[in-house]
């Protein structure tokens, strides 16, 4: 499958010269928060493909009005045709922004669903805004990455981890990926990522169970 990756920026190409081929193939949109409701409410309505996001920072609008036919994946474990993505937005507290954590704080929210996670055998992507710490974060508070990301990562060993927040503009040594055994990457405005059928386990086989019990109960009643 084919996902675009969007995080920070609006791309001009898409928001001001949007052409709806360029969208042909993707299959998924995933926003790693940064973005206005208004520019995600375009790409589904113009798309007509799913759009799943995280909170950013500076997502505090959304509270207000939330992106409209996107969903909101913080704090849970969403199946795409197998694909299992774990989202955890945010950055690290620097203020009294709402979508801002301590470290305990986002552990704790790891904490909370990683029952979830276990449930469906572990996860095969990892969506934030916030970086991990050591992998494209910065010295300043505001973007200091997770530590607790990396924890998550060397537990459940996700195939990819997506995220925002740092801008590539900045300057210096910045990259869009690093490769830790999980593939971490910043999809800042815009990265078209291809995941393989080898990526992650088929619909309903995860080797979990109960869940691909509650996989196959669902396609028999949906049919």
């Amino acid at each position: 499958m084919k996902i675009m990756a969007i995080a920070d920026e609006e791309k001009r190409a898409f928001w001001d010269y949007f052409d709806k081929s360029r969208f042909a193939d993707v299959d998924l949109i995933i926003s790693c928060g940064d973005l206005k409701a208004s520019y995600l409410d375009f790409l589904v309505s113009m798309t007509n493909k799913p759009l799943l996001y995280v909170h950013g920072n500076h997502d505090q609008d959304y509270r207000r009005k939330s992106p409209q036919g996107c969903t909101c994946i913080e704090d849970r474990v969403y199946d795409f045709h197998g694909l299992r993505i774990l989202g955890l937005g945010g950055s690290v507290r620097y203020n009294q922004g709402i979508f801002q954590y301590t470290e305990e704080e986002m552990s704790r929210r790891i904490r909370r669903v990683n029952n979830a996670i276990a449930l469906r055998g572990g996860i095969d992507m990892l969506v934030t805004h916030a970086p991990a710490k050591g992998y494209g974060d910065m010295e300043d508070l505001p973007h200091w990455g997770f530590a607790c990301f990396n924890d998550l990562i060397r537990r459940w060993k996700p195939k990819y981890m997506l995220h925002g927040h740092v801008h590539l503009s900045y300057g210096g040594d910045r990259f869009h990926v690093h490769e830790v055994g999980t593939r971490i990457i910043n999809a800042y405005e815009c990265y078209e990522l291809e995941v393989g059928d080898e990526d992650h386990p088929p619909e309903g086989k995860t080797g979990s169970a109960l869940y691909d019990l509650y996989v196959s109960m669902s396609r028999k009643r949906n049919k």
